[in-house]
């Protein structure tokens, strides 16, 4: 089970720490990614990171500003968000998955969300 917090209202320019809790100690076997989906959009891919956090990816269009950390003994990952945009405006989804195929939606477990709104 994971379960995303930290979502919320926020300026643009702003930030915003997003966590995804999971439930388990396996939870250090799995890669972790972060997706997002915008209304009417499909979801795409944002950033992952490896089960041991050594080596992480990004979707071009967030690199420099998102940042992907993971705490195994907090069985916790994170996106930190920096110089958000109304175009960021999305539900942000965490999900995991056993191999590294980091982009790729086909992930075993998905959370449930939360929404950041970006205001210009």
């Amino acid at each position: 089970q994971l379960v995303e917090s930290g979502g919320g209202l926020v300026q643009g320019g702003g930030s915003l720490r997003l966590s995804c809790a999971g439930s388990t100690r396996t939870f250090s076997d799995y890669n972790m990614g972060w997706f997002r989906q915008a209304p009417g959009k499909e979801r795409e891919f944002v950033a992952a990171i490896t089960s041991s956090g050594a080596r992480t990816y990004y979707a071009d269009s967030m690199k420099g500003r998102f940042i992907i950390s993971r705490n195994n003994a907090k069985i916790t990952v994170y996106l930190q968000m920096n110089s958000l945009k109304p175009e960021d405006t999305a539900v942000y989804y965490c999900a995991a998955r056993r191999n590294w195929v980091p982009s790729d939606l086909d992930y075993d477990y998905w959370g449930q969300g939360t929404q950041v709104t970006v205001s210009s």
